[in-house]
């Protein structure tokens, strides 16, 4: 006997369940959704439930989208010719918000990573390479982490389009602006060394 309730237990533990949600956080939020009412209990899982039913891969750049083709695929006003590939949809969120991309995107929906089992045909790379054999793309431009197998995964697909005669560059990774030194790893170091500009 602790004083749990069965039933409250087990709602925390679906959230603790969720990523990047532990096990305080995840109490915190099971008695924070008994404070609701039966409305806003109902729309919560209507809203869940709507996601799930509705939210899928746009049929060209497999970004999560509740239409056929996304809104960015539709936009006839990106540059078409130029596709960022990115790991997750949440990277295409990240970097539409910084206003610094205006071409299309493919996501891969992970990374290449032996040790996890999850290998090339895990991930969308074959309908990017159908992409850049049937459209008029002028360059893929690789946003992977630059971890091991951001890294891999990078090279795994440069390998695969450079001898179609695309260009495909790597975006650069460094000194965060407004960071000090002291402050940054040496992974980070080393990128920003490996990428310094000519003033």
């Amino acid at each position: 006997m602790n004083g749990e309730s069965i039933t409250l237990k087990k709602l925390a533990e679906q959230f603790a369940s969720l990523p990047g949600i532990g096990r305080k956080s995840a109490w915190r939020l099971a008695f924070h959704m008994l404070t609701l009412d039966k409305h806003q209990i109902e729309n919560f899982t209507d809203v869940l439930l709507d996601a799930h039913k509705n939210i899928h891969k746009c049929s060209v750049c497999q970004n999560l989208t509740d239409l056929t083709t996304c809104e960015i695929c539709l936009d006839k006003s990106r540059a078409s010719d130029i596709i960022c590939v990115v790991e997750e949809p949440r990277d295409v969120i990240i970097l539409e918000k910084s206003n610094s991309f205006s071409g299309l995107y493919h996501v891969l929906h992970g990374l290449i990573s032996p040790l996890d089992g999850i290998g090339p045909d895990n991930l969308t790379i074959k309908s990017l390479i159908h992409r850049v054999n049937t459209t008029k793309v002028k360059e893929v431009i690789l946003a992977t982490s630059p971890t091991i197998e951001g890294e891999a995964t990078a090279m795994y697909i440069s390998k695969l389009i450079k001898p179609m005669g695309v260009t495909v560059s790597r975006i650069a990774y460094g000194m965060p602006v407004g960071g000090e030194l002291k402050y940054v790893d040496e992974i980070t170091i080393s990128k920003a060394i490996e990428n310094r500009n000519r003033l």
